[in-house]
């Protein structure tokens, strides 16, 4: 019963069904935005074999266990789940609100799937050859094997776009939100570290596979907050719009969601944009996505400092899918998913785009 994937090498391929494993599963109330709450299902998976990836899995108790179609949320570079699910504000909550069947993926290295063993990357092909295929079986094991809407944040959407081509039948679309298919393009701070990390790889400077913890990094700006959401915060990448996010959900996402950042990671991406080309010279991403007919939706914030409109098209404007959607919204990188008007414009944007195509 297990999808077949598209072509060799043989790695790409989904692995063989396995029993779904839920580690516990509760009924409980959370927020959605401000005053808004609802009564969810929520579950633990766990995959099984050598990778043990964790979700959560989340659905609306009064649609009676019937959903519209999965989403498997796919966070962004040194972030977990807590990217898209905060205690005051959660688009996880709000897609599941809408009736659809909600994965949230830590991959590994990041959150549960640290902890239950699922160590840092040795490079960001893992995420595509193994973390994907692995969470995506584990979802249709789970969902009578209805394939997942991908939505993926920043890094997160870059790994959906390499890794969905191979999966084929196994992905109902793609909708990426602030992924620069282009990285550092439109960003002259991004551009000079870039040279940096060229350098380095120019000289032979050997690659390390060593996590850089962010929580001492989201303590640190949580104590100077003030100055850092302020115009005259010195440094030019923040990676929120100044006054997009209150203060206590800003303070949350610090908390929970600055999880670890992969130096190797970190590396591949600054590569990638010295290169300009996403995936880099040694792959074959680029050609595998601009070929796929799968419908896709590009997500750009135009106060985004990481990931600027301008690295964010080139996703849209290459691919040869007969169903692609490119729009912006004035946002910043973080406050793209849970800001103060995110509930007004990403979340709808993405939510009825699914909606859409779910339906047909």
């Amino acid at each position: 019963m297990g999808v077949e994937v598209g072509g060799p090498p043989a790695r790409h391929r989904l692995p063989a069904r396995r029993t779904p494993l839920i580690l516990y599963g509760r009924t409980l109330e959370q927020t959605i935005d401000r005053h808004e709450r609802a009564t969810f299902v929520k579950e633990l998976v766990v995959t099984g074999g050598r990778v043990p990836l964790a979700m959560v899995r989340k659905r609306l108790v009064s649609n009676g266990g019937g959903t519209r179609a999965p989403i498997l949320l796919v966070h962004g570079f040194g972030q977990n789940r807590y990217a898209w699910h905060l205690p005051a504000r959660s688009f996880a909550n709000h897609l599941a609100r809408a009736g659809y069947d909600v994965f949230n993926l830590d991959l590994r290295g990041h959150g549960r799937s640290r902890h239950f063993g699922a160590r840092t990357p040795r490079s960001v092909d893992e995420y595509v050859v193994e973390d994907l295929p692995i969470a995506i079986e584990e979802v249709l094991s789970h969902t009578g094997n209805r394939a997942p809407f991908l939505v993926g944040h920043s890094l997160g959407g870059l790994v959906s776009y390499a890794a969905a081509p191979k999966l084929k039948g196994a992905v109902a679309g793609i909708a990426s939100i602030g992924s620069p298919y282009h990285f550092t393009r439109g960003s002259f701070s991004l551009q000079a570290i870039a040279l940096v990390f060229d350098a380095m790889r120019r000289i032979g400077v050997p690659h390390v596979g060593v996590p850089l913890p962010l929580y001492p990094v989201g303590a640190f700006i949580r104590s100077i907050r003030r100055v850092a959401d302020s115009p005259f915060y010195p440094i030019p990448l923040r990676g929120w719009h100044v006054g997009a996010l209150e203060p206590h959900v800003l303070d949350q996402h610090l908390r929970l969601a600055f999880d670890r950042a992969g130096i190797q990671e970190m590396r591949n991406m600054f590569e990638w944009g010295a290169q300009k080309r996403f995936g880099g010279h040694a792959q074959d991403y680029v050609e595998r996505f601009e070929e796929m007919d799968l419908p896709l939706f590009v997500l750009a914030g135009m106060n985004d400092d990481l990931a600027p409109p301008a690295s964010v098209r080139p996703a849209f404007e290459r691919s040869r899918s007969k169903d692609k959607t490119y729009k912006t919204v004035p946002l910043g990188h973080i406050d793209l998913l849970v800001g103060r008007d995110a509930p007004l414009s990403t979340w709808p944007l993405v939510t009825n785009w699914i909606e859409k195509r779910s339906a047909a």
